[in-house]
Parts: structure tokens; C-alpha cells; sequence
């Protein structure tokens, strides 16, 4: 039994000597100097327990047992350029596509947008989108099951690095007919944590940012807890009750008419949404042919007089992380 695999490279010397005539030439047409061809054979005969070439002043050619080395080299020598063959085609397969995972309101407001505009500058590349609340997104992306995330968590667990793309805003939005909408004065921060609300599930990034905000406040239990922004829509339009949505979920219905935004006194709910991604800290590839095209986006949609803009972009050495 070898001790450990012989080097491939002594192989291919060793099938040199076959064809060629002569370690010399087998060892030029490889590229090694002289003595190291002779010592990297000599090692191999001390693996095998047996001589490989016939050494004589005109030059070494190889013994009987070499010739049958040389054969069985031969097949290794195939076969592992055929491994490499089909490693070389898998690189080329994945760089080919794009396995994204997306919170909610990136996937259903921002990402067909971005992925419209990706289309014209690659459209080779072959495109997957997984829809996922944020810490589900986090998920994946440490597991490896997607190339790139997008998230609305005001955090990125470590190591994962990050990079915002975007912003947008989180507002209190009623059925028209809720006294909330014939408010004259903003509600208090207090009064919105003391109402029970339609909310999103624990882990999606609506629910993050809204239960950060309101920590310090006596909370009410939610009112419903739905999986997606459509639910919570369709709860306000059917007069469930208020709901803290993105602008972006709402925008049309606003502008209809059809849902009221209200007004919270000293309540910030903006927010920013992230790329999130695994070291290496260079984002390469199509992940990084994505991000690069959305963060170069000047303007997004304006959505009931709320912009949603890309930021400017840093340089990639300064992306960053948080716990």
C-alpha cells in the first residue's frame, strides 16, 4: 500500500519518457530542470519498490516494470483531466446562473425592476428568485443554497457582510373609514404600541424594524400575524384593522384612495434594505454584476410622495457588517 497518492505530475514525466525516448527530453518538454525530473522519479520508484528507469551515460529509458507504470499513468492522466473537464463545465454552469433569495418586499416591490434591468446587460444568465422573510433569507445565504440575499432586518448577522441598495419607509395605514383616518392631530408612538395591529410573522424585516422601534413601549398583541404585505392589504381594505406597512406594499391603493396613511408623532420608521452575501468580501460574478447595477440606480419609485432611493455607492472594500 502507497503511503500517499503518487503526484501526477511524476506521472506525466514518467508517460514523457515513454513517448519522447529519454528523461531529458521528457523533462524539457515539461518544463522541470533535469535534477528535479530525476529526483521526482526516484521518489516514485521508493513508492512503488521498484526501478522505473535504466540510467546510462546516453540518457534513462524506462525498465520493464516503468513501461507498466507508464500504461496505467496514462489511464490516471485521462481521467483526471476529465475530472478537471467536468469541474471546468460545473464553474461555467453556475457562473451562468444566479440563485437569489429576497425578503418579501424586495422580491414583490424592487426585484423585478432590478432583475428587468439585469436582463438587458446579461441575459445569459439564468435566474432564480427564492421569496423569503429576512432572517429565512439569512438563512440561505449562510447555507449556500443562494448566491446573493436581500433583506429589510436593520442587522446582518456575522459573518455575513452586507451592502444597502435602497431605502424605503414603513407607515401606519387604515381603512378609510377608521377613526384613525379623521384624525386631525398625529397619533403618539404610545398609542400606536397600545393597538392591537395586522402585523407581519416574527423574522420578516417589517416586523424587525416595527418591533425595534417600539421596544420601549407596552405593546398591544397583534392583531393578526399574516405571512406576506399582500395579507395585510387585503386585511386593511376589508377594514380588519391598521396595519405598518412598507410605502411600497400600498402605494397604489393611497393613491386611490382606498387606504389613509396616518400620521405617528417622533416615530421614524425608515429604513434600509441590504444585499447581504458570504465571505470572501468581494463580491464577484453575476451576485456582484447585480448589486453593482442596483446600487447605480439614481432614482427608484416615488410612492405617495415618499422616495425610495438607491444610496451613493462605496467603494466594495467598505461594505459592511453588523451583529
Amino acid at each position: 500500500m502507497f503511503s500517499r497518492w503518487p503526484d501526477l505530475d511524476v506521472l506525466e514525466l514518467l508517460v514523457g519518457v515513454d513517448d519522447h525516448g529519454s528523461l531529458s527530453a521528457a523533462s524539457r518538454i515539461a518544463g522541470i530542470a533535469q535534477p528535479n525530473a530525476s529526483r521526482a522519479i526516484k521518489r516514485l520508484e521508493a513508492q512503488v519498490g521498484t526501478p522505473l528507469l535504466q540510467r546510462k551515460p546516453t540518457g534513462s529509458t524506462l525498465t520493464p516494470e516503468g513501461t507498466v507504470i507508464a500504461h496505467w499513468s496514462r489511464q490516471v492522466l485521462a481521467d483526471a483531466r476529465q475530472l478537471l473537464h467536468v469541474a471546468e463545465g460545473m464553474r461555467e454552469k453556475r457562473a451562468a446562473e444566479l440563485t437569489i433569495s429576497a425578503s418579501m418586499t424586495v422580491a414583490e416591490h424592487l426585484m423585478p425592476r432590478w432583475l428587468g434591468q439585469f436582463r438587458h446587460v446579461d441575459p445569459n444568465v439564468t435566474i432564480h428568485l427564492q421569496v423569503r422573510n429576512s432572517t429565512q433569507v439569512f438563512a440561505d445565504v449562510t447555507a449556500g443554497s443562494c448566491d446573493i440575499g436581500f433583506v429589510e432586518s436593520p442587522t446582518v448577522p456575522r459573518p455575513l457582510h452586507s451592502v444597502a441598495v435602497a431605502r424605503d419607509r414603513l407607515i401606519v395605514v387604515v381603512h378609510p373609514d377608521h377613526p384613525w383616518a379623521r384624525r386631525r392631530r398625529a397619533l403618539s408612538v404610545a398609542e400606536l404600541a397600545g393597538t392591537p395591529l395586522v402585523v407581519r410573522e416574527p423574522g420578516s424585516g417589517t416586523r424587525t424594524t416595527l418591533d425595534v422601534a417600539l421596544h420601549e413601549y407596552d405593546r398591544a398583541a397583534p392583531l393578526l400575524e399574516l405571512g406576506s404585505a399582500a395579507a395585510i392589504r387585503t386585511s386593511v381594505l376589508s377594514g380588519v384593522g391598521p396595519a405598518v406597512l412598507s410605502s411600497l406594499a400600498v402605494s397604489d391603493q393611497l393613491a386611490a384612495g382606498d387606504v389613509k396613511a396616518v400620521e405617528v408623532d417622533g416615530l421614524d420608521l425608515e429604513r434600509t434594505l441590504r444585499a447581504v452575501w458570504r465571505p470572501p468580501r468581494q463580491l464577484e460574478g453575476p451576485a456582484g454584476d447585480l448589486v453593482r447595477l442596483v446600487r447605480r440606480a439614481a432614482r427608484l419609485h416615488m410612492t405617495t410622495g415618499n422616495q425610495v432611493a438607491a444610496e451613493p455607492i462605496p467603494d466594495s472594500s467598505r461594505s459592511s457588517r453588523s451583529g
